[in-house]
């Protein structure tokens, strides 16, 4: 199998592609499927599906690797992880980034905004310099030269995100970040007006939430895994209690032992049964 890291990579040379929202290694084999070239794994939807909490900066990176690593192992496509800040300093970085690449990961993106998070707190931005060092620390702590460092900047994320709403801040984020080492740049809540003149302007490929439109290699399509799948929970779960039945397209899921590996791991259970004289159907 060719490694993920590597296949990211040349991705990122090559045709603009969108990384598919997971948060699960089912879901990262639903993407994988139904033909993704790669896939994404939102911290949002992590702390959401997997421990209840909001997207405030209080998922850790160890459990945010630790559920990253369960995807990528389950996949041969790459997993794009998001590491947030990875830590409060650059010690931390140098750490997780490790942790990331053990895990599996292709690649992950880091970004400039101060925890508390997405909150009633306002606070600035990392300031430039010291992201810059976090970027280099992340650069030099991974051991693939194909581990892929994205540099997020929530400059255009004005509500609950830090930022000023400046697309010429954001240019001069992007271009320090890329100075820094940084393989891709991540301006958030970008118009498609704003991801045009940043790609003109920042000399590494430019990534988006978004769709895909001139200027953007990479499209982080995040958020419908996690929605879709508690939608269908809170659906069911309402359904059950309220007729105290279910019909029958609540169960069904006819891809489950395809992407289950189902029928290896019966034919491991039948070998055993044939050497050992078990029975079998």
């Amino acid at each position: 199998m060719t490694d993920q890291r590597t296949t990211l990579r040349a991705l990122l040379n090559g045709e603009p592609f969108i990384a598919g929202d997971c948060i699960s290694a089912m879901s990262a084999r639903i993407l994988e499927h139904v033909g993704f070239s790669a896939a994404y794994i939102g911290g949002h939807a992590t702390g959401m599906t997997h421990y209840a909490i909001p997207d405030f900066g209080v998922l850790t990176p160890s459990e945010m690797i630790e559920q990253s690593g369960r995807v990528a192992r389950a996949i041969a496509i790459p997993l794009i992880a998001d590491a947030d800040t990875l830590g409060e300093s650059v010690a931390d970085v140098h750490r997780f980034v490790r942790g990331y690449e053990q895990a599996g990961v292709a690649g992950i993106h880091l970004e400039d905004e101060q925890n508390p998070k997405h909150t009633a707190f306002d606070g600035p931005l990392i300031p430039i310099a010291d992201m810059q060092a976090r970027i280099a620390t992340a650069t030099q702590a991974r051991q693939s030269p194909d581990f892929i460092i994205i540099a997020r900047s929530d400059e255009l994320y004005v509500e609950r995100g830090g930022g000023t709403g400046s697309v010429d801040e954001a240019i001069t984020r992007g271009n320090a970040y890329a100075e820094a080492g940084a393989d891709v740049f991540l301006p958030t809540f970008a118009s498609e007006e704003a991801l045009a003149r940043i790609a003109a302007e920042v000399p590494i490929p430019v990534a988006s939430y978004g769709r895909l439109v001139p200027g953007v290699q990479l499209s982080l399509r995040t958020g419908f895994s996690a929605s879709s799948a508690a939608r269908a929970q809170l659906q069911w779960a309402t359904t059950l209690l309220a007729t105290g039945d279910l019909p029958d397209e609540a169960f069904g899921f006819p891809l489950v032992n395809e992407l289950t590996d189902y029928a290896e791991y019966d034919e491991v259970v039948a070998g055993w049964a044939r050497r050992t004289a078990q029975p079998l159907r």
